[in-house]
């Protein structure tokens, strides 16, 4: 699996796509290079030349990380109301102190488009759910709601620092309640409504929210799911809350001593609640709360900072995504994933969000290309598993579908397969840039991935993100060009957590990225840096396939597999045995109608005999009623390790974190009956 190191460089393969030059001439950050090689000493573009402009232009973002971010502040006319000191008063990680001394609101910068009167009735929002008719809300009536709502917080008691939670779906309440607790100066916290009342109390006993914002149910699938019960446990089991309001999704009054949500927001535009005031806040302090999946004990509760967000997020969105004022921004997500904070800071870039609340295969697996389709979305994002399964199902997005406005579909939450490049290509346009990204939760950002200027490459993100100190360490810290290794970020970002909740003396949060290589932030990510600065991410490293010293990620072999009609999924894990040997399994979820017969199995070796090499092939083919994930989708491959090797099902997992706890009692049962011999 690893490539050979080579000194000299291998002939670029043919890109799959390429930006022609208007297009890079006309993207938001070939202006950006130009203005800050003239007022920063950035390095100009190189004529003709993109890829060694951008990467001329990330290394300098690295090197010279203050004046980079100095310059993103003045680019994007961040508006502190008291100035910074310095830009990074502690380069440390963890621990990196950026703009100490400034203050400023988020919310404030969210809302900058409803300022503008020409604006004032172009939609901020458009919502979707699976009826398909799209629903706008108008910048005036985003401003006013917020006014009115973070009115209503203040007379409720919220302050700075409180926490306020939610759990709804991806509905335009839920952004226009982060937006009016981040006016305040207050928390954010999010659950999708989907989490059970204890996977929901995991997360929120841990912040001790003040206010909760709650559905009384949601629609999924076409039928309609009541959580009036899980509310009312909610609102039991979390003592310090002074207030819950109500937003009636399906249509049923506010149980007792719960506000309604058109209360909170009826100021009338003009009043003077209906003008949003935004409590200027320390650059550091806490914007909201994410999660971890929680897979393994309590999740890790992440507090990022209102202006390292902003920061981070205005560079994602408007120098990578290309978005701004013209663009409808779609993103398939719920609340529970970080995603969802990321798709509602489109705001910032002044464009259009698309909020869809459903199914992601609703009435039928087209649905998400509908909706980009109905809203006219021109950046649309959704995971590469989606994608898999379009191309499974054959679906036909750009033939029986008006896409011509999509000019960027996105993907993230597990590496894009090849199979998956050139599906979208094939399928929706032979002109469609396709950006594989990859970050994390952890950062709420992207290490690697969109560049408009830059070309495509089947199966690979196009380049490490601006002023991420990306590289691919082996075990003793040394940086590999071509080979596989440890993905590490050398520099801090303004989005890392500033620290983890109840986390007093930060050992949880150094014992989560800066262990194995201190003061170097370690992911958890198994990726090749390529010599032409591209980046293949291989899967999680701590859960990665280690045969005889060779490292091998899970995502190179699910990418071959799942190639086979037979196969709908499937769960690759290598298990060290007590006796020093691998016990490597392969367990594949079949198609309706399949059999796994010898010839199946079989044709599943050869193809990653073939596709991939001998040492990738599985010891065992076993057949499993469905592949475990988390609550935002993810293969549970660590957990079932551990229940192989013999740990308990309560100690290997949450069960709460877990989409169908069920599939995991039979990794319990299978590791009861095989013995060390048997490996």
């Amino acid at each position: 699996m690893t490539a050979a190191h080579s000194t000299t460089p291998s002939p670029a393969p043919e890109p799959l796509w390429q930006p022609g030059p208007e297009r890079v001439e006309s993207a938001r950050i070939t202006r950006f290079q130009k203005w800050a090689a003239e007022r920063h000493g950035a390095p100009a573009a190189t004529p003709g030349d993109p890829v060694a402009s951008y990467a001329a232009l990330q290394r300098w973002s690295v090197d010279e990380l203050t004046t980079f971010w100095q310059a993103v502040t003045e680019w994007f006319d961040i508006r502190f109301t008291t100035p910074y000191e310095t830009v990074l008063a502690d380069a440390s990680m963890p621990g990196a102190r950026w703009f100490p001394g400034a203050t400023l609101n988020y919310a404030e910068h969210a809302l900058r488009a409803s300022e503008d009167p020409a604006r004032a009735d172009d939609p901020a929002l458009l919502h979707v759910d699976e009826r398909h008719e799209p629903t706008p809300v108008t910048w005036s009536e985003l401003r006013r709601q917020v006014g009115s709502l973070s009115a209503e917080l203040r007379r409720l008691g919220v302050r700075p620092g409180d926490r306020v939670s939610g759990y709804l779906p991806n509905i335009p309440e839920a952004a226009i309640a982060l937006l009016a607790t981040a006016a305040v100066g207050a928390v954010w916290t999010s659950c999708a409504p989907d989490f059970g009342a204890r996977s929901v109390l995991d997360r929120f006993q841990q912040v001790e929210p003040t206010v909760l914002f709650t559905v009384d149910g949601y629609r999924y699938g076409g039928k309609e799911h009541d959580r009036r019960e899980t509310v009312a446990e909610l609102r039991g089991e979390l003592p310090t809350l002074r207030a819950v309001v109500h937003v009636p999704l399906i249509g049923t009054p506010a149980p007792e001593g719960a506000l309604e949500w058109s209360a909170v927001t009826s100021a009338p535009a003009g009043s003077e609640d209906a003008s949003p005031v935004f409590e200027q806040v320390p650059f550091d302090h806490p914007l909201w709360v994410l999660y971890s999946s929680g897979t393994t004990g309590l999740p890790k509760a992440i507090v990022q900072s209102q202006g390292g967000i902003l920061l981070e997020h205005l560079k994602q969105l408007s120098l990578h995504n290309d978005t701004g004022p013209e663009d409808r921004f779609f993103w398939y997500t719920s609340t529970g994933w970080m995603m969802w904070n990321l798709l509602v800071s489109g705001l910032l870039t002044g464009c259009t969000v698309v909020t869809y609340d459903g199914s992601p295969g609703y009435p039928s697996t087209e649905a998400q290309w509908r909706v980009a389709a109905e809203t006219g979305a021109t950046v649309f994002g959704t995971s590469a598993a989606y994608v898999m399964a379009c191309r499974k199902a054959d679906v036909h997005p750009g033939r029986d579908l008006d896409l011509s406005r999509v000019r960027c579909v996105a993907t993230t939450g597990s590496p894009l397969p090849p199979d998956g490049f050139r599906w979208i290509h094939d399928e929706v346009s032979a002109d469609m840039w396709i950006a594989s990204v990859s970050g994390g939760t952890d950062v709420c950002s992207c290490f690697a991935g969109a560049v408009p200027t830059l070309p495509v490459h089947t199966g690979e993100l196009q380049a490490p993100s601006l002023a991420t100190g990306l590289q691919s360490w082996d075990p003793q810290g040394k940086p590999l060009i071509g080979e596989v290794g440890e993905l590490v970020v050398t520099t801090p970002m303004p989005s890392m957590p500033i620290r983890f909740w109840n986390d007093p003396d930060g050992s949880r949060y150094r014992d989560s990225y800066f262990e194995m290589f201190p003061g170097t932030w370690r992911h958890g990510d198994w990726i090749t840096l390529t010599e032409r600065n591209t980046v293949v991410i291989h899967g999680r490293s701590d859960s990665t396939l280690n045969r005889q010293g060779v490292r091998m990620g899970s995502a190179d072999i699910y990418e071959a597999v799942e190639r086979l009609p037979e196969i709908r999924e499937s769960l690759v894990i290598g298990v060290e045995q007590p006796d020093g040997g691998y016990w490597m399994p392969l367990f594949v979820h079949l198609a309706e109608g399949a059999t796994l017969d010898d010839a199946l199995r079989d044709r599943v070796k050869r193809v990653i005999r073939e596709g991939l090499s001998p040492r990738h092939v599985p010891d065992e083919i076993i057949e499993i009623s469905g592949v475990p994930h988390t609550l935002t989708g993810k293969r549970l491959e660590v957990p079932v390790k551990r229940l192989l090797q013999g740990t308990p099902l309560d100690k290997a997992v949450n069960p709460g974190s877990v989409d169908n706890v069920e599939l995991l009692r039979f990794y319990e049962r299978l590791a009861r009956e095989r013995t060390p011999h048997d490996a």
